[in-house]
Protein backbone atom coordinates (compact mmCIF):
# COMPACT_ATOMS: atom_id res chain seq x y z
CA UNK A 1 0.00 0.00 0.00
CA UNK A 2 2.80 2.45 0.91
CA UNK A 3 4.63 1.61 -2.32
CA UNK A 4 1.48 2.26 -4.33
CA UNK A 5 1.00 5.66 -2.67
CA UNK A 6 4.64 6.51 -3.36
CA UNK A 7 4.24 5.62 -7.03
CA UNK A 8 1.13 7.80 -7.26
CA UNK A 9 2.98 10.80 -5.84
CA UNK A 10 6.21 10.16 -7.78
CA UNK A 11 5.15 11.98 -11.02
CA UNK A 12 4.14 15.04 -9.00
CA UNK A 13 7.41 15.00 -7.08
CA UNK A 14 9.42 14.64 -10.28
CA UNK A 15 7.57 17.60 -11.78
CA UNK A 16 7.87 19.86 -8.73
CA UNK A 17 11.54 19.21 -8.00
CA UNK A 18 13.13 20.76 -11.12
CA UNK A 19 10.47 23.40 -11.80
CA UNK A 20 9.56 24.58 -8.29
CA UNK A 21 11.70 23.25 -5.46
CA UNK A 22 15.08 23.75 -7.14
CA UNK A 23 14.39 27.37 -8.22
CA UNK A 24 12.90 28.02 -4.78
CA UNK A 25 16.10 26.78 -3.15
CA UNK A 26 18.18 29.04 -5.41
CA UNK A 27 16.00 32.08 -4.64
CA UNK A 28 16.09 31.31 -0.92
CA UNK A 29 19.88 31.07 -0.95
CA UNK A 30 20.13 34.31 -2.96
CA UNK A 31 17.94 36.16 -0.44
CA UNK A 32 20.62 35.60 2.26
CA UNK A 33 23.51 36.84 0.12
CA UNK A 34 22.98 40.59 0.49
CA UNK A 35 25.69 43.05 1.51
CA UNK A 36 23.84 43.83 4.77
CA UNK A 37 24.24 40.30 6.14
CA UNK A 38 22.25 37.12 5.95
CA UNK A 39 18.95 38.65 7.09
CA UNK A 40 19.68 42.19 5.92
CA UNK A 41 17.28 42.07 2.98
CA UNK A 42 14.47 40.69 5.13
CA UNK A 43 15.03 43.47 7.66
CA UNK A 44 14.81 45.97 4.81
CA UNK A 45 11.53 44.44 3.61
CA UNK A 46 10.06 44.89 7.09
CA UNK A 47 11.50 48.33 7.93
CA UNK A 48 11.60 50.19 4.61
CA UNK A 49 8.47 52.45 4.37
CA UNK A 50 8.43 52.29 0.57
CA UNK A 51 8.45 48.49 0.51
CA UNK A 52 5.79 48.35 3.22
CA UNK A 53 3.62 50.64 1.10
CA UNK A 54 4.05 48.35 -1.90
CA UNK A 55 3.11 45.31 0.19
CA UNK A 56 0.08 47.18 1.54
CA UNK A 57 -0.98 48.13 -2.01
CA UNK A 58 -0.57 44.52 -3.14
CA UNK A 59 -2.68 43.04 -0.36
CA UNK A 60 -5.25 45.84 -0.57
CA UNK A 61 -5.75 45.32 -4.31
CA UNK A 62 -5.88 41.53 -3.89
CA UNK A 63 -8.41 41.83 -1.06
CA UNK A 64 -10.66 44.23 -2.99
CA UNK A 65 -10.48 42.11 -6.15
CA UNK A 66 -11.42 39.06 -4.07
CA UNK A 67 -14.37 40.91 -2.51
CA UNK A 68 -15.75 42.19 -5.81
CA UNK A 69 -15.14 38.84 -7.53
CA UNK A 70 -17.20 37.17 -4.80
CA UNK A 71 -19.88 39.85 -5.03
CA UNK A 72 -20.21 39.29 -8.78
CA UNK A 73 -19.30 35.61 -8.99
CA UNK A 74 -21.66 34.16 -6.38
CA UNK A 75 -24.89 35.30 -8.08
CA UNK A 76 -23.55 34.04 -11.42
CA UNK A 77 -22.69 30.66 -9.91
CA UNK A 78 -26.07 30.54 -8.15
CA UNK A 79 -27.93 31.06 -11.43
CA UNK A 80 -25.71 28.61 -13.34
CA UNK A 81 -26.26 25.94 -10.68
CA UNK A 82 -29.99 26.06 -11.39
CA UNK A 83 -29.75 25.97 -15.17
CA UNK A 84 -30.28 22.65 -16.90
CA UNK A 85 -29.30 21.13 -20.21
CA UNK A 86 -28.42 23.43 -23.06
CA UNK A 87 -28.69 26.63 -21.02
CA UNK A 88 -26.22 25.34 -18.44
CA UNK A 89 -23.75 24.50 -21.22
CA UNK A 90 -24.16 27.96 -22.76
CA UNK A 91 -23.69 29.63 -19.38
CA UNK A 92 -20.47 27.75 -18.63
CA UNK A 93 -19.23 28.46 -22.17
CA UNK A 94 -19.75 32.18 -21.62
CA UNK A 95 -17.82 32.02 -18.32
CA UNK A 96 -14.78 30.50 -20.03
CA UNK A 97 -15.07 32.57 -23.22
CA UNK A 98 -12.70 35.35 -21.99
CA UNK A 99 -9.91 32.77 -21.66
CA UNK A 100 -9.76 32.64 -25.45
CA UNK A 101 -7.86 35.96 -25.27
CA UNK A 102 -4.64 36.43 -23.34
CA UNK A 103 -4.40 38.54 -20.20
CA UNK A 104 -2.34 41.11 -22.12
CA UNK A 105 -5.06 41.59 -24.72
CA UNK A 106 -7.80 41.84 -22.10
CA UNK A 107 -5.77 44.37 -20.12
CA UNK A 108 -5.19 46.50 -23.22
CA UNK A 109 -8.92 46.28 -23.98
CA UNK A 110 -9.70 47.71 -20.55
CA UNK A 111 -7.17 50.49 -21.14
CA UNK A 112 -9.16 51.48 -24.22
CA UNK A 113 -12.56 51.10 -22.54
CA UNK A 114 -11.61 53.10 -19.45
CA UNK A 115 -9.47 55.72 -21.16
CA UNK A 116 -10.25 59.42 -20.89
CA UNK A 117 -11.76 59.38 -24.38
CA UNK A 118 -12.82 55.74 -24.20
CA UNK A 119 -16.33 54.32 -24.67
CA UNK A 120 -17.16 54.34 -20.94
CA UNK A 121 -16.36 58.02 -20.40
CA UNK A 122 -17.88 58.98 -23.75
CA UNK A 123 -21.13 57.22 -22.90
CA UNK A 124 -21.39 58.82 -19.45
CA UNK A 125 -20.55 62.29 -20.75
CA UNK A 126 -22.95 61.90 -23.68
CA UNK A 127 -25.80 60.77 -21.40
CA UNK A 128 -25.25 63.69 -19.04
CA UNK A 129 -24.26 61.58 -16.03
CA UNK A 130 -20.96 63.44 -15.70
CA UNK A 131 -19.65 66.76 -17.02
CA UNK A 132 -16.01 65.73 -17.43
CA UNK A 133 -14.36 62.35 -18.08
CA UNK A 134 -13.50 60.33 -14.99
CA UNK A 135 -9.91 59.24 -14.48
CA UNK A 136 -10.05 55.45 -14.22
CA UNK A 137 -6.47 54.60 -15.18
CA UNK A 138 -3.35 55.21 -13.06
CA UNK A 139 -5.27 55.57 -9.79
CA UNK A 140 -6.09 51.94 -8.99
CA UNK A 141 -9.77 52.01 -10.02
CA UNK A 142 -9.20 50.70 -13.53
CA UNK A 143 -6.73 48.16 -12.16
CA UNK A 144 -9.33 46.69 -9.80
CA UNK A 145 -12.00 46.66 -12.52
CA UNK A 146 -9.74 44.82 -14.97
CA UNK A 147 -8.43 42.35 -12.39
CA UNK A 148 -11.95 41.62 -11.13
CA UNK A 149 -13.08 40.94 -14.68
CA UNK A 150 -10.18 38.53 -15.16
CA UNK A 151 -10.62 36.76 -11.81
CA UNK A 152 -14.42 36.31 -11.69
CA UNK A 153 -14.32 32.93 -13.52
CA UNK A 154 -11.86 31.62 -10.93
CA UNK A 155 -14.43 32.49 -8.27
CA UNK A 156 -17.43 31.13 -10.17
CA UNK A 157 -16.11 27.63 -10.86
CA UNK A 158 -15.45 26.49 -7.23
CA UNK A 159 -18.70 28.04 -6.00
CA UNK A 160 -20.62 26.45 -8.87
CA UNK A 161 -19.23 23.02 -7.99
CA UNK A 162 -20.13 23.57 -4.33
CA UNK A 163 -23.68 24.66 -5.11
CA UNK A 164 -24.25 21.70 -7.41
CA UNK A 165 -23.09 19.34 -4.66
CA UNK A 166 -25.83 20.55 -2.28
CA UNK A 167 -28.70 18.11 -1.96
CA UNK A 168 -31.75 19.69 -3.62
CA UNK A 169 -33.96 18.10 -0.97
CA UNK A 170 -32.49 20.27 1.79
CA UNK A 171 -33.98 23.59 0.56
CA UNK A 172 -37.23 21.75 -0.10
CA UNK A 173 -37.25 20.46 3.45
CA UNK A 174 -36.71 24.02 4.68
CA UNK A 175 -39.64 25.17 2.53
CA UNK A 176 -41.86 22.47 4.01
CA UNK A 177 -40.93 23.76 7.47
CA UNK A 178 -42.15 27.22 6.48
CA UNK A 179 -38.98 28.98 5.31
CA UNK A 180 -39.40 31.46 2.48
CA UNK A 181 -36.86 31.46 -0.41
CA UNK A 182 -34.68 34.10 1.25
CA UNK A 183 -34.66 32.16 4.52
CA UNK A 184 -33.85 28.94 2.64
CA UNK A 185 -30.83 30.63 1.09
CA UNK A 186 -29.54 32.09 4.37
CA UNK A 187 -30.16 28.98 6.48
CA UNK A 188 -29.30 26.21 4.02
CA UNK A 189 -27.61 27.20 0.75
CA UNK A 190 -25.19 29.86 1.98
CA UNK A 191 -23.78 27.89 4.95
CA UNK A 192 -23.32 24.77 2.85
CA UNK A 193 -21.55 26.75 0.13
CA UNK A 194 -19.10 28.41 2.52
CA UNK A 195 -16.29 25.86 1.91
CA UNK A 196 -16.46 26.47 -1.85
CA UNK A 197 -16.53 30.24 -1.22
CA UNK A 198 -13.37 29.87 0.86
CA UNK A 199 -11.67 27.91 -1.94
CA UNK A 200 -12.67 30.43 -4.60
CA UNK A 201 -11.64 33.40 -2.45
CA UNK A 202 -8.27 31.82 -1.71
CA UNK A 203 -7.59 31.12 -5.39
CA UNK A 204 -8.51 34.67 -6.40
CA UNK A 205 -6.60 36.28 -3.53
CA UNK A 206 -3.40 34.30 -3.99
CA UNK A 207 -3.46 34.70 -7.78
CA UNK A 208 -4.07 38.44 -7.44
CA UNK A 209 -0.97 38.76 -5.25
CA UNK A 210 1.21 37.71 -8.18
CA UNK A 211 -0.45 39.71 -10.97
CA UNK A 212 2.09 41.49 -13.16
CA UNK A 213 0.75 42.35 -16.63
CA UNK A 214 -2.45 44.13 -15.59
CA UNK A 215 -0.83 46.24 -12.82
CA UNK A 216 1.95 47.18 -15.24
CA UNK A 217 -0.56 48.51 -17.77
CA UNK A 218 -3.28 49.92 -15.52
CA UNK A 219 -1.71 50.35 -12.09
CA UNK A 220 0.01 53.67 -12.62
CA UNK A 221 1.46 54.90 -9.32
CA UNK A 222 -0.07 51.98 -7.39
CA UNK A 223 2.97 49.71 -7.52
CA UNK A 224 2.49 46.09 -6.48
CA UNK A 225 5.08 43.62 -5.28
CA UNK A 226 5.42 41.76 -8.60
CA UNK A 227 6.46 44.99 -10.34
CA UNK A 228 8.86 45.82 -7.50
CA UNK A 229 10.47 42.38 -7.76
CA UNK A 230 10.86 42.82 -11.52
CA UNK A 231 12.46 46.25 -11.09
CA UNK A 232 14.88 45.03 -8.43
CA UNK A 233 15.91 41.97 -10.44
CA UNK A 234 16.00 43.33 -14.01
CA UNK A 235 16.66 47.06 -13.77
CA UNK A 236 18.59 47.48 -10.50
CA UNK A 237 20.11 43.97 -10.51
CA UNK A 238 19.45 43.71 -6.77
CA UNK A 239 18.80 39.97 -6.74
CA UNK A 240 19.05 39.51 -2.95
CA UNK A 241 16.25 42.01 -2.28
CA UNK A 242 14.14 40.66 -5.14
CA UNK A 243 14.60 37.13 -3.79
CA UNK A 244 13.71 38.21 -0.25
CA UNK A 245 10.52 39.86 -1.52
CA UNK A 246 9.59 36.69 -3.40
CA UNK A 247 10.17 34.54 -0.31
CA UNK A 248 8.10 36.90 1.87
CA UNK A 249 5.19 36.76 -0.57
CA UNK A 250 5.50 32.96 -0.71
CA UNK A 251 5.41 32.72 3.09
CA UNK A 252 2.36 34.97 3.27
CA UNK A 253 0.67 32.81 0.64
CA UNK A 254 1.39 29.70 2.71
CA UNK A 255 -0.15 31.46 5.71
CA UNK A 256 -3.32 32.11 3.69
CA UNK A 257 -3.57 28.45 2.68
CA UNK A 258 -2.91 27.36 6.27
CA UNK A 259 -5.71 29.61 7.51
CA UNK A 260 -8.04 28.14 4.88
CA UNK A 261 -7.14 24.63 5.96
CA UNK A 262 -7.63 25.54 9.61
CA UNK A 263 -11.06 27.03 8.90
CA UNK A 264 -12.08 23.87 7.02
CA UNK A 265 -10.99 21.64 9.92
CA UNK A 266 -12.81 23.81 12.45
CA UNK A 267 -15.93 23.83 10.29
CA UNK A 268 -15.91 20.03 10.09
CA UNK A 269 -15.47 19.76 13.83
CA UNK A 270 -18.38 22.11 14.45
CA UNK A 271 -20.48 20.07 12.04
CA UNK A 272 -19.56 16.83 13.78
CA UNK A 273 -20.35 18.36 17.17
CA UNK A 274 -23.75 19.53 15.98
CA UNK A 275 -24.49 16.12 14.51
CA UNK A 276 -23.49 14.46 17.78
CA UNK A 277 -25.69 16.83 19.76
CA UNK A 278 -28.68 16.10 17.55
CA UNK A 279 -28.07 12.37 17.87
Amino acid sequence: MKLRKFLLFAPTALLLTPFFLAPLFVIGAESFSGKQGAFGEYVKVVTDPGIRTVLYNTFYVALMVTFFSLLIGYPIAYVLARLKGRWATIGIFLIFLPFWASTVIRSFAWMILLGRNGPVNSAMVGSGLIDEPIRFIDNGVGLMIAMTYIMVPFMVVPILNGLRAIDVNLPRAAAVLGANPWRQFLAVTLPLSMPSIAVGATIVFVTSLGFFVTPSLLGGNRTVVSILISEQANRLLNWPLASALAIVVLLLTIVVFALLRLSQVMSRRRGSARAGALA
